[in-house]
C-alpha cells in the first residue's frame, strides 16, 4: 500500500508516518504537488537494489551467451588497438569508483 502527502503534512506527523512505514506501507512526500522522497523500509530498498543487480547479471549473462554462440571473425570486430584502448578506458572508470 502507498500513501502520497505532502512535506508540511509529513513534518506534522512524522511520527505517525515511521510507523506506517515500519508497518510495511510506503509512503511518499511530494512538494508543489511533485513527488519529492519515498520513505520506504531498508529491507524493501535492499531487496529492490538486488533485484535490479539480479536483473542486469542476468542481461550480462544472456549476452555472454550470445558471444559464445557467436563464431569468431563472423561479425565486426576490434582491432587490437581498439580492445586496448577500451579496456585502458575500463580500467580508468574503476580506478575512479
Amino acid at each position: 500500500m502507498s500513501t502520497s502527502v505532502t512535506v508540511s503534512e509529513a513534518r506534522a506527523s512524522l511520527a505517525e508516518l515511521v510507523e506506517r512505514v515500519l508497518a510495511g506501507e510506503e509512503v511518499t512526500l511530494t512538494r508543489h504537488g511533485v513527488a519529492v522522497v519515498v520513505l520506504v523500509r531498508p529491507e524493501a530498498l535492499r531487496a529492490r537494489r538486488a533485484e535490479r543487480s539480479l536483473a542486469a547479471a542476468a542481461s550480462v549473462h544472456e549476452l555472454l551467451e550470445s558471444g559464445r554462440r557467436t563464431p569468431v571473425g563472423s561479425g565486426p570486430g576490434l582491432t587490437q588497438e581498439q580492445a586496448d584502448a577500451l579496456l585502458d578506458e575500463v580500467r580508468a572508470g574503476r580506478s575512479r569508483q
